[in-house]
């Protein structure tokens, strides 16, 4: 059950000069009057023995860190701080999964983190990504530094069991405030999805030795210790998982492709990965592995962006839902993270939506009470800049990309090649083997095929993608242009496409492949525009002036994106169905791609990761076993 998310209420204590923050929630101040960080380096950091670990890594190895209780962050800097001092200069990354229930705002955080002004480098790269107070996970991405944040706003009751378990935590900082003040983020349920996240070898370690802390571990089989705790503290806990355990949770099957994502073994090396199409799909898949050092190729049969994906403008616009179930919301995830990520991209400008109220719009433009302050603002009718009949619900951050010019940044990247070919056969063999026709194109260990609705020709029993035609129109409008930092969305939208002309869309045609440029949808374009805006379409340039440009996007039966592998023991990944939302899903879904395929951890619940999943359309076969009451009758004989 989602709920919204409450920021944590504070008071504040002035301390030897330190600003302290007090929960009032709990009635327990944030981290150690003594000195916080070092108390931070002597229980998490070095209670997990990390200088040794972290300086170990191998190349390419993946390190995850959990926590209960992100807080301040102060715990994530120090280990980040540390990470810099003593990583080796080659491909391995440092992970952390946090979990908060009552999140500080930015401005408390900003306030907070002052205390620590060694910090300060690594306090406004937090700060500069730190997510808005909306339920879920939050991915915060920092290539340069090979470190990377999973932030979950929720009650760790109900996000823990929710974490898809891609990648096994490797050491957990067991904070938050002490189990007197609150109990339930120290209950065997909560420690049992923390074992559950875990493997042989996870260390743990906290600043509490109460009861309800040693007796959740040692019944999962941890191994525990007491060694002298921080300042006046005689004890702290340190503990390890360091025998083979039966647990209810482990799961060694490996017949489905998520079963065996489970207990995918690292491969220490850098990967050679084939990406087939270079729509939105694929560029962002190929992103999201060359940023981890490994190399790609991308094949194309026409051009990158031949297809869907190659429209003049791309354009950011969720539509939310209410505040209470973003946790479970796709579109709400993965607008989040897409505006941290296309931000990095010359391609990328924030603007803001203005989303007319056309229906229910009384249910629209409520959300605009419920989420935080900077996401939205109601414009009645009378106060729009288009004359228009609508209210409207003004998203203030959305965000405008050029496609083209984003194709190319990803192409120029040092780990990406692209390659036209038109790839005809792929067989698994050690390798995954490509061909043009007779001619073998290369051997990869992993192939991701982003080819919309011909991916049904790679795959057995693979889901149907319905062909939706779409047209967009673009015309000059220099003389009366609209404001290039708003985009219109009405059924239809309209933006500046530049400084000379107007872009609008989208017909939408469901189950028609035809790609030519067609007046009839032109005049659907104006028509859109005209019953939103009649005085500002009125002034349009003559439809024969138009220019337009039609191509075919592809719907699976639910709408949710073809993600992930269709059989176990093939190394070959499907990344389809992306709809007219592929701008904003892809750069998300790359990085639940990543995960599944690296194992590394997963930004998304298990319930939305169900839901992506290439195999959910497969019919489950039954085997019924026969049933006989009493003896079984002997054959008859004459």
């Amino acid at each position: 059950m989602s709920h919204a998310i409450q920021n944590a209420d504070l008071d504040w204590q002035l301390i030897d000069g330190i600003d302290v923050p007090v929960s009032k929630q709990f009635g327990d101040v944030y981290f150690s009057k003594d000195n916080g960080l070092l108390e931070t380096r002597h229980v998490f950091l070095n209670g997990n023995d990390l200088s040794e670990r972290l300086a170990s890594l191998k190349p390419f190895e993946y390190f995850c860190v959990g926590e209960t209780g992100f807080g301040t962050g102060l715990n994530i800097l120090a280990l980040w701080q540390l990470w810099q001092q003593v990583r080796a200069d080659n491909q391995s990354h440092l992970h952390v999964i946090s979990v908060e229930k009552f999140p500080l705002s930015k401005q408390d955080l900003t306030r907070a983190l002052k205390a620590w002004p060694e910090l300060s480098v690594f306090s406004e790269l937090l700060i500069s990504q730190y997510p808005l107070p909306l339920a879920g996970v939050h991915r915060l991405t920092f290539p340069e530094e090979r470190f990377s944040i999973d932030l979950w706003l929720g009650d760790a009751q109900e996000i823990l069991p929710n974490v898809e378990k891609t990648a096994a935590v490797n050491a957990w900082f067991l904070d938050g405030f002490a189990p007197s003040c609150n109990p339930d983020l120290w209950a065997d349920n909560v420690l049992s999805q923390v074992v559950r996240l875990s493997d042989i070898g996870t260390t743990f370690s906290s600043f509490s030795v109460a009861g309800v802390l040693k007796r959740g571990l040692q019944q999962h089989g941890i191994h525990i210790s007491l060694p002298r705790g921080f300042g006046s503290k005689s004890q702290m806990l340190k503990a390890i998982w360091n025998t083979e355990t039966e647990h209810e949770n482990n799961n060694t099957d490996t017949s489905t492709p998520q079963n065996a994502v489970a207990n995918r073994k690292p491969i220490l090396k850098a990967r050679k990965i084939a990406v087939i199409g270079a729509g939105i799909a694929g560029l962002s898949s190929a992103w999201a592995f060359a940023q981890r050092g490994h190399s790609v190729t991308i094949y194309d049969q026409t051009a990158p962006l031949a297809g869907g994906s190659g429209n003049p403008l791309a354009l950011l616009n969720p539509k939310l839902c209410p505040i209470e179930q973003t946790s479970e919301h796709l579109i709400a995830l993965a607008w989040q993270y897409a505006l941290l990520h296309y931000a990095k991209f010359k391609a990328f400008r924030p603007i803001q939506i203005n989303q007319l109220a056309l229906k229910d719009p009384e249910q629209l433009l409520a959300l605009a009470d419920d989420y935080p302050q900077g996401v939205f603002k109601t414009q009645p009718a009378e106060q729009q800049n288009l004359k228009t009949e609508y209210s409207s619900l003004n998203l203030l951050q959305g965000g405008a990309i050029l496609p083209h010019v984003f194709c190319e940044e990803v192409l120029a990247h040092e780990n990406i090649t692209y390659q036209q070919a038109k790839i005809t056969q792929v067989i698994q063999q050690d390798q995954v083997q490509l061909f043009e026709d007779d001619v073998l194109l290369g051997e990869f260990d992993h192939v991701v095929m982003c080819t919309a609705k011909d991916t049904a020709q790679f795959f057995e029993n693979y889901p149907i993608l319905k062909p939706t035609r779409g047209q967009v129109s673009w015309l000059n409008n220099q003389h009366h242009p609209l404001d290039p930092n708003m985009a219109y969305s009405y059924a239809g939208y309209a933006m500046q496409l530049d400084a000379e002309h107007l872009i609008m869309g989208a017909s939408f045609y469901p189950n028609s492949e035809n790609t030519e440029t067609r007046e009839e949808d032109h005049v659907h374009n104006y028509t859109l525009i005209h019953n939103a805006f009649p005085e500002y379409a009125e002034g349009l340039a003559p439809i024969d002036e138009w220019q337009g440009r039609a191509s075919l996007r592809a719907l699976s039966q639910d709408y949710f994106p073809i993600l992930g592998q269709m059989k176990a023991d093939e190394e070959m990944y499907s990344f389809a169905g992306l709809g007219s939302k592929g701008f904003l899903f892809a750069p998300l879904c790359a990085e639940v791609l990543a995960a599944q395929m690296l194992g590394e951890a997963c930004p998304l619940p298990s319930s939305l990761v169900k839901k992506l999943r290439a195999t959910r359309f497969q019919k489950k076969v039954r085997v019924r076993k026969p049933y006989f009451k009493g003896p079984i009758p002997s054959k008859k004989t004459d």
